[in-house]
């Protein structure tokens, strides 16, 4: 019974972000968008900066050294790897950046949704705490009103018993 509140709960929280749920996965659904996503994802980070780091001075020093002989200076192979390398990077990279900026739109469209909705429902409360304050005013008024007649009338028979 809980577990029903808690996923209706759940989906009265994330009402705003419903229209937006197909661009949670940049790169589409399955295995291949996890796999892009991962790769985009992995380039400009550190493991993979000091690993190709890594990877290009080794190249250069088993070339320049001549320990192996398959690509001698001017490093043709090493500059083709690179360019194989952007002409994949480079489309992986923008295509996450759109449709990030994507996503962040949604969000932010989302995320405008749910304040006028607070906002909304802010002015209600305030207008029904007016509402309950009148009311209150009233009752008050009215209790004032009922007071005053039961100590007049507190006073008559006072005055009657004792007079008689």
């Amino acid at each position: 019974m809980a577990t029903a509140s808690t996923s209706q709960g759940e989906a009265h929280y994330r009402r705003f972000l419903d229209e937006c749920q197909h661009l949670a996965r940049p790169f589409g659904p399955g295995a291949f968008g996890e796999k892009a996503e991962a790769f985009a994802r992995f380039f400009g980070t550190p493991k993979f900066l000091i690993g190709q780091t890594l990877l290009v001075g080794g190249w250069i020093l088993i070339n320049a050294l001549q320990i192996v002989k398959f690509d001698l200076y001017p490093f043709i192979l090493l500059n083709l790897a690179f360019s194989l390398q952007a002409a994949y990077a480079a489309p992986l990279i923008l295509l996450a950046q759109t449709r990030q900026a994507d996503r962040d739109k949604a969000n932010a469209e989302a995320d405008a949704k749910h304040r006028e909705a607070v906002a909304r429902n802010t002015l209600k409360r305030q207008e029904l705490a007016e509402d309950g304050i009148k009311l209150l005013k009233e009752l008050l008024d009215e209790n004032t009103r009922l007071t005053r007649q039961v100590e007049d009338l507190t006073q008559q028979i006072h005055g009657r018993v004792v007079t008689a």
